[in-house]
This record gives C-alpha cells, sequence and structure tokens, in this order.
C-alpha cells in the first residue's frame, strides 16, 4: 500500500498544512519553526515508515510518527495557554491529534500481525 493511500497519512498532512498557514505570521520565529517541524514530522514518518523494506523498520518510523503527534499536541497546549493560538482552533488541532495517534496505533496493531 502506498502511504499516499493512508487516511492517517492525509489527515496529519491535512494538519501540518493548517498550522503552516495559521501560524505563518507569528512572530516567535523559535515557537512557530518547531510547532512546524513537529506536525510535518508526523506525516514525513508515516511516509518513511510506509517506504521502508522490512516491517520493523516500518513500525518503528510509525512509533516516530506517534511520538511526534504527541509533541505537537504538547505545543499546541502550550501555544493556547500563551496566547499565540485561539482557543477553538487549537482545541480542534488537538482533537486532530489524537485521531491520529488512534489511527498510527491501529496501524501499528495491523502491521504486527
Amino acid at each position: 500500500m502506498k502511504f499516499e493511500d493512508l487516511n492517517v497519512w492525509e489527515n496529519s498532512k491535512e494538519l501540518s498544512v493548517h498550522i503552516y498557514k495559521e501560524l505563518k505570521y507569528l512572530k516567535d520565529y523559535g515557537f512557530r519553526d518547531q510547532i512546524t517541524r513537529s506536525a510535518l514530522s508526523i506525516a514525513s514518518n508515516i511516509a518513511e515508515g510506509m517506504e521502508r523494506g522490512t516491517t520493523k523498520d516500518c513500525i518503528k518510523f510509525l512509533q516516530y510518527a506517534k511520538g511526534s503527534c504527541a509533541e505537537l499536541r504538547t505545543q499546541i497546549y502550550i501555544g493556547i495557554e500563551i496566547g499565540y493560538i485561539p482557543e477553538d482552533t487549537g482545541n480542534n488541532w488537538i482533537q486532530n491529534t489524537r485521531e491520529i495517534s488512534a489511527m498510527l496505533v491501529g496501524l501499528i496493531r495491523a502491521k504486527n500481525r
């Protein structure tokens, strides 16, 4: 299966696009760069994992993607609290990261079979 066919990849790519667009004018470049890198890392690790030659490598990169999802969720919480991310937008992104994380768990389980 191609990574482009996976809903989890599509959802994580779309979340990354939304974050880039929402924060493109944020003047705190350190925060902006870190949160956009975390978001970008999710879809990128899914793609890399699915292109790996072994199931073990694939699972490792899917786990990296899941870790990046948690990292992103943490940064969203902080962004909301410091006023960089509107609460409604941030809560939507948090829900997206939870859904992506759950989808990754399912994909990892399927790969382990």
